[in-house]
Order: structure tokens, then sequence, then C-alpha cells
């Protein structure tokens, strides 16, 4: 009678056996020389990556090794390739150890890879081959144009990944909370996160970003980046020359327009009558040479897009070119001295322009100060008021003596 060269109990274990309590098992209960075992060993890798199945043999005697793919397709027959996919190798077959390398592992090569030792009894163990797929970068997608007043929808998506990864919105630093939605492809997932935000003119280019997360990036994120583009209507403002003009004088206006789409044509006009010959237009310049009193008048920037119009207006006053004449006093000659008095002079004051309006004639004064002239007047006043009232009183006490005499001359 033939020895049994395996062990019963081997076979008899239940599936739903860890791989380490199974081991445990199979070491306690083979403990004979002839008892033969094979253990397998579960792998996880990246997709793109190479992964490594290993099957571990105990008491191996040189029993026929099969390893299988999870359509139960031989790969490898005693170390013999039998399958031609050259992906497959096989890197190391010894009494202890059997090990095969997958290259370029996709989704497809998922499954459990079977270790069959073929003796009196067949044996076999199962390597689990997990393939994880990390996410791309995600993409957004905008549902429909932003306008100023209205809402926004976007959709941050990452369309493949394995597990299903994790999506969230950020803007300036804050979790904005999205609505998520995840699809199953099969062996990926495809998952979305949507949010809905008003916009104002003040959001335009306002940064967003989505960021993936997933188990396979090692604590790092995918990232994407998104502006947004709001819609309005343009602003027009047209920024007046500075000063006064004159006849002869040159105007230059700019309209200053903006908006989202910006607009493309401005528009110049005069309210009520046309443009004048003079004038020049380049794109958000207007100008007129030489300008006279016929030009007055409002002029009128306009611009507009898809999205609304808008209108500045420029009122023009040109002034008549006035002639100024400035007088200049006399050079202060040297007298000699007399002993008459002396009369004083005054000065009449000249007149400048002035300087923020060359048509308006103001006053400068003179080299001599009013205050010093009033003095001197007020002097020869005061002066002239002593001289009468002595005068008088001297007059009134001469006439008083003559009447005090008379009596005395009759006594006599």
């Amino acid at each position: 009678m033939r020895p049994v060269r395996s062990c019963v109990l081997c076979r008899l274990l239940p599936a739903p056996f860890s791989l380490a309590l199974r081991s445990l098992v199979l070491v306690l209960l083979c403990i004979t020389p002839r008892c033969q075992a094979v253990q397998a060993e579960n792998v996880t890798v990246l997709e793109g990556g190479t992964a490594q199945i290993s099957c571990r043999l105990q008491n191996y005697d040189g029993s026929i090794v099969v390893i299988q793919n999870p359509r139960r397709q031989t790969l490898f027959f005693n170390g013999t390739r039998a399958l031609k996919d050259d992906r497959f190798q096989m890197v190391l077959f010894t009494p202890r150890l059997v090990r095969i390398e997958l290259t370029n592992v996709s989704v497809s090569d998922e499954g459990g890879y079977f270790c069959q030792l073929y003796t009196d009894d067949t044996h076999h163990q199962v390597a689990t081959l997990s393939v994880s797929v990390p996410p791309e970068t995600p993409t957004v997608e905008v549902k429909q144009e932003a306008v100023e007043g209205g809402e926004v929808e976007l959709t941050c998506v990452s369309p493949r990944s394995k597990p299903a990864a994790t999506l969230r919105w950020i803007r300036n630093g804050r979790e904005i909370p999205g609505v998520m939605s995840q699809q199953d492809n099969g062996k990926t997932f495809s998952v979305s996160s949507t949010i809905r935000i008003p916009v104002e003119r003040k959001d335009n280019g306002a940064a967003l970003s989505c960021e993936a997360f997933h188990p396979a990036l090692g604590g790092q994120k995918r990232i994407r980046h998104y502006r947004l583009d709001v819609y309005f209507a343009p602003t027009v403002r047209i920024v007046p020359p500075t000063g006064i003009l004159r006849e002869g004088d040159s105007l230059s206006l700019t309209c200053s327009v903006t908006g989202n789409p910006l607009p493309r044509n401005i528009q110049w006009s005069k309210i009520n009558d046309t443009l004048p010959e003079r004038a020049e237009i380049s794109g958000p310049t207007f100008q007129i040479s030489r300008l006279s009193q016929s030009h007055n008048g409002t002029y009128l920037c306009q611009a507009q897009n898809n999205y609304g119009r808008a209108a500045d207006h420029y009122t023009l006053l040109v002034y008549d070119n006035v002639s100024v004449t400035t007088t200049v006093p006399p050079t202060p000659t040297t007298q000699p001295i007399t002993s008459h008095p002396a009369t004083p002079t005054l000065l009449i004051p000249r007149v400048a322009p002035d300087p923020k309006d060359p048509g308006a004639v103001v006053e400068t004064h003179s080299a001599v100060p009013y205050a010093v002239i009033g003095g001197v007047l007020a002097l020869l006043v005061f002066t002239v008021i002593c001289v009468l009232i002595v005068t008088i009183w001297c007059s009134v006490r001469q006439k008083g003596s003559y009447r005090t005499r008379e009596p005395i001359l009759a006594w006599y």
C-alpha cells in the first residue's frame, strides 16, 4: 500500500478562514515529514505597476506545481510557461518558494491566482491580486455661464478611480459643501461633486479649486484650479481734461470702459448735432484741435455688449481769448531834500492776470502798504483838529479879558 503523501485534514479546512489562521492550522496539523502543503499571499498593487505572486511550499518532494489565473488558465506548469502572455515571468522556483511576476498590471488582471500542488491529493491556495487605481487630476464642468446677479453651477468630476476617490471644493481656504454622486463602472468608479454659488461682478476672476483624495496617493491630493468667469454689462466713464479751455486749445477725452466681455466698439457722438470736422477718434480717445466756440456742446460716449449698454457725457465750454495788459509801476527816483513839507504820493495799484483764469483781471498790491498811507492821513487830520481847538480856545479867552477891564475904567 502506497503511503499517504498529504494530510487529509489539510483539505478539510473551510475557505472563510483568514490566511494567517489557515497557515497556523496547517502547521499544527501537518507535523509529519510526509505532509505537504501550499500557502499563497495576497497582493495589492497600483494600476500599471508590477505584482509579485508567491506560493510557499511545505515538505515539497518534487510533486507537480501549477499556477493558474483567475479564469483558471494555467500560467506555469512546474516552472514552464503554459500561457503566452509575456507580462508573466517565473522569477523563482525552489522547494520552498515559487514566485511569478506580472508587469503593467491592469484592473482586468485582478482576482484570485491559484497555487496548486498535485500529490495523491490535490492542494491549492488562492492569492488574491487587488489593483488600486488612483484618480487623475479632476475636471471642472460648467452647466451654464455665470451672469451677474445669478447663480453658477460647477461640477468637479473624477472619472475613474478604485476605490472611489473623495472630492471637495475649496474657496479662500474654506470648504464649500457639494452634492456628491458616485457611479459604478464595473471595476472602477466615477465620482462627482456639484456646487451652486451666487455670483456678482466682484466675483469675476475669483479662484476656486477642486481636490481629489485617494488612499493610493499616500496623503497627497490631485488639485484642479478654476477661476470664475462672470459676465456683466459695461460701465462707461469719460475722463475730462483739466483747466479751462479757450479758443485755439486742443481737447482730448478718454472713455474708460469696463465689462465682461469687454465691448469692442466705442461710439462717440454729439447730442443734437454732428461731430466737428476736426474731430479725431481712436478707440476710446476723442480729440479736437484748435477749439472754437462752435465746438461747444455735450459729447457722448457709448459702449455695449451682450448683457447691456452704458453711456457717459461731457459738456464742452470754450471761452474767448482775453488780452491782458499789465501796468508796470514807475521806478522810484532820488529827489533833493528841501524845506517844503513832503506831499505823500499814492501809488496806483496795477492789475495782473489770474493764473487760474487767464482772462480774469484781479488787483495786485503796490509796494507801499495802504496802512502806512492811512496812518499819515490820520496824523494830518489829528494835527489840524488840534490846531483848530487851540486857536478857538485862545480867541475865547482873549474876549473874556476885555470884558473884565471895562467896568474898572469906568469907575475911575
